[in-house]
């Protein structure tokens, strides 16, 4: 499977003309268990930007009130309650997440509104799915 997210790269304004030029980046396209067969190089360096920003209680728990927010997307307005951090320092965990290919993002107006990316999750699901843990 390939995934992939597109990052703009330049803008440049004329009058009132906005021309964007969009460069596509890679995301997860791995979906074997990790207890299947080893990891590839390549695969574990396109997956590891993704566990990286996930590791961050902040930008976990982002995704996870994207997620979970109805019609599975939410603006940054709705989410600066949830913590008692500033607006820009939740604006640059989004961007974080957004980058890494976990959460799309649209602008209406001046707001921003974010979507989990759902096939990066399933495949982040699926790779990790086969981890059995052992409590003795």
């Amino acid at each position: 499977m390939d995934v992939r997210q597109y990052r703009h790269v330049s803008k440049s304004v004329s009058s009132r003309t906005a021309v964007l030029t969009l460069s596509p980046v890679e995301t997860v396209a791995c979906c074997s268990p990790l207890t299947s067969e080893p990891l590839s190089s390549e695969a574990a360096d396109r997956i590891a930007p993704l566990l990286k920003a996930l590791a961050d209680p902040v930008r976990l728990r982002l995704l996870s009130l994207v997620a979970s927010h109805a019609d599975g997307e939410a603006c940054v307005c709705d989410l600066n309650d949830a913590f008692e951090l500033s607006q820009p320092t939740i604006s640059h965990h989004l961007k974080v997440l957004h980058e890494v290919g976990l959460l799309d993002r649209s602008k209406r107006g001046v707001w921003v509104y974010y979507a989990v990316r759902r096939e990066a999750l399933a495949d982040l699901g699926a790779l990790l799915g086969g981890v059995a843990v052992s409590t003795a």
